[in-house]
């Protein structure tokens, strides 16, 4: 099976998981990136106030998502993108997060999706003094990105998974996954059921 996979990004405009503002998207196929998409984001009601925090990370400001699509109405376009590809982020359990909790605010069931960390790759891949996104790819060969915007920081990502690959001589993202120290993650209902089964049961 091929290298196949997407990658994504989110920037958030507080310290709220669901406060979602920016999104980055970046599928690969067979090793090679074939397609990319980012875009802003209104956060769910409640969790849309700026901070200026923020602001001084990403940049963006309040007037720049004003105007942008509410998460409820832009998530079916987010996983049009995906089409139900294993999704890779760097610190992925941020974003996962991010997605759930942006979902949840928006009452909206979280989709079942599979993901890999690329932090915890390029962990198990480099030998290098910090493991921040902008010094495991470059240790990928991908420099002088804008370290913060969502779509840059995607691309980036899917350059530490593509290169990890190749180092590992790996072809699938499951490989990849059990050679780095575990398997896929999963969110979503599929994700919870499989943790209830896990529980052990209560005698009464």
């Amino acid at each position: 099976m091929p290298l196949n996979f997407t990658a994504i990004d989110f920037e958030t405009a507080n310290n709220a998981a669901a406060s979602a503002c920016s999104v980055g998207l970046v599928k690969v196929r067979d090793g090679r990136v074939v397609d990319k998409a980012g875009w802003l984001i209104r956060p769910p009601l409640g969790f849309d106030h700026v901070l200026e925090w923020n602001t001084r990370i990403h940049g963006i400001t309040a007037a720049d998502i004003v105007d942008a699509p509410l998460w409820c109405d832009q998530v079916d376009a987010l996983l049009d993108f995906v089409d139900g590809d294993v999704l890779t982020a760097h610190n992925a359990g941020f974003d996962m997060g991010v997605l759930r909790a942006a979902c949840e605010a928006s009452r909206l069931e979280t989709p079942d999706l599979r993901y890999l960390c690329s932090l915890r790759v390029a962990r198990k891949t480099y030998h290098l003094d910090s493991y921040k996104l902008p010094v495991a790819a470059m240790a990928a060969g991908f420099e002088d990105f804008a370290h913060h915007d969502a779509l840059a920081d995607a691309e980036a990502c899917a350059a530490i998974i593509v290169h990890a690959a190749k180092r590992h001589d790996v072809s699938t993202m499951e490989d990849l996954a059990r050679i780095t120290g575990g398997g896929l993650g999963l969110i979503g209902p599929a994700a919870e059921a499989a943790a209830a089964d896990r529980r052990p049961a209560v005698l009464g």
